[in-house]
């Protein structure tokens, strides 16, 4: 059922309903060519209710249904409203497990159950050992079970990532597109650049050329950013894995015989697996067990307003403006364009949580909410008080000098800390750091940003809070308000 609730409860990136809807009608095809009975109800049908429930509601009747059978969503809020179902809708509801996640929640609920903290790192070292990945007995490959320290270069001058393979629309796709135009002619976002694998023949290719010409450098630059390029080393793959047109384990193994035939270097075989079985699962075990408070959680008390610029682009920070770019043509940005530039951005400027998260949503092709909320709320902006990262990821404009070639054409300057031309990553730093010194002050792997900061001279900490005074207040706020309707 497509129904149109889930297109508008945040206003979504055109790219992101085309891709859904077109990936459901592939898939709808693709089950009547094999012999099964597909009943299926398109957005503009005349006595569509829209809605999960009324459809639901309406397919039992249609079907005379003794029972009906649902895999459980990936929402809370889907979740609810299918529990509060179970009673007016007469029939046995059943809701199944969802098979695209190698750890069942409950698995997730009894490792929490047994920690004082929930560390990522800890729980991958589980899944390794359930899944066998990169494992030698019972020792980790190589003899490290992380290799994330031999993953963080800065780019390479003149670097050139051979492309990932973009998906001409076919029929299906395009009366897809045609829709989503007149339909969601508002929402934020382009159709021009629209390449996505929307069926599992599409997505195989996808990650065959993948392994083949990008996982080999995917681990040494999976950090680096570089103006105009959107995609570098990445596998792209996050759409068809959470679309369920690609199996996670698969993905898994193709890049561990990846290495075994020595074709790709152990860390970044490694790096892509920590993503999949690691933080993938993770997330969305965070997820289920810390809501429905996550999506209110805001441990920093931040207040302000979304800028316009995350809508538009139009700043003259370059390495925003570039993500904004990369967003709205393609739906994507790659995790550290998320996490250090536009959530660093939001997290350092105090922008209130929830605003933040609608945005992110909306904006991204691989977005729902069980992979969204945790990685917004708590690891870009800290607003589950630590729960689940051990420090607010806030970082200067130093930061993004040294992982990209965003700042070298910047009209800002990010070696000027203060005034007029400094980079606004700068000032934003420290007023953030002394806006929660009460907070953050006895995190230890954050204290020693508390010294430097105790060290400067008065006249010098006046600056540095008087320039974050300028630049919050010349922030101005998005037009439309929030994401959603």
């Amino acid at each position: 059922m497509e129904v149109a609730d889930e297109t508008t409860y945040v206003k979504h990136h055109k790219a992101k309903i085309a891709l859904i809807l077109s990936a459901m009608r592939h898939f709808a095809a693709w089950l009547r060519e094999e012999g099964w009975h597909v009943d299926y109800i398109m957005l503009e049908d005349a006595k569509n209710t829209g809605s999960f429930s009324g459809e639901i509601f309406r397919a039992a009747q249609r079907h005379g249904a003794s029972a009906v059978r649902i895999t459980e969503p990936g929402e809370w809020r889907v979740m609810k409203s299918l529990e509060g179902l179970k009673g007016p809708l007469d029939v046995p509801l059943d809701i199944l497990p969802d098979d695209r996640f190698l750890c069942s929640l409950p698995e997730f609920y009894t490792w929490a159950q047994s920690r004082s903290t929930l560390r990522m790192e800890n729980f991958y070292r589980q899944m390794r050992r359930k899944t066998g990945l990169l494992m030698e007995g019972d020792e980790p490959a190589g003899g490290q079970w992380n290799y994330d320290e031999e993953n963080r270069a800065a780019p390479d001058k003149g670097m050139n990532p051979p492309p990932a393979p973009k998906f001409t629309p076919d029929a299906i796709t395009r009366k897809v597109m045609e829709m989503v135009e007149r339909r969601f002619g508002d929402h934020f976002g382009s159709l021009d650049h629209f390449g996505w694998p929307v069926t599992a023949r599409q997505a195989q290719e996808a990650l065959c050329a993948f392994i083949e010409d990008r996982l080999p450098s995917f681990g040494k630059y999976q950090d680096a950013m570089v103006h105009g390029s959107d995609d570098l080393f990445h596998s792209l793959l996050s759409t068809s894995i959470n679309l369920g047109i690609l199996d996670p384990l698969e993905c898994c193994r193709r890049a561990q015989q990846a290495w075994l035939d020595g074709k790709v270097p152990l860390n970044a075989a490694e790096g892509f697996i920590r993503q999949i079985i690691g933080w993938r699962e993770y997330i969305r075990g965070m997820y289920w067990l810390e809501m429905p408070e996550l999506a209110d959680a805001n441990a920093l008390g931040a207040t302000r307003a979304l800028p316009d610029f995350y809508w538009t682009g139009e700043t003259d920070m370059r390495c925003v403006a570039d993500c904004v770019r990369s967003t709205r043509e393609n739906a994507h940005a790659h995790h550290i364009q998320r996490l250090m530039v536009l959530g660093n951005f939001a997290l350092i400027a105090g922008v209130r949580p929830q605003e933040v998260e609608d945005w992110f949503l909306a904006v991204y092709a691989d977005a729902y909410e069980w992979v969204e909320l945790p990685n917004v709320a708590a690891m870009a902006l800290w607003a589950d008080k630590g729960r689940l990262a051990t420090k607010p990821y806030a970082a200067s404009g130093n930061y993004i000098n040294k992982m990209s070639d965003y700042c070298g054409e910047c009209t800002y300057a990010v070696s000027r800390k203060t005034g007029e031309g400094a980079c606004p990553f700068n000032p934003l730093y420290w007023d953030f750091l002394v806006r929660n010194r009460k907070l953050l002050e006895s995190n230890h792997r954050i204290s020693r940003a508390y010294a430097t900061w105790d060290r400067m001279k008065p006249e010098r900490q006046r600056e540095y809070l008087g320039s974050a005074k300028e630049v919050l207040d010349g922030l101005v706020p998005a037009a439309n308000g929030w994401a959603r309707d």
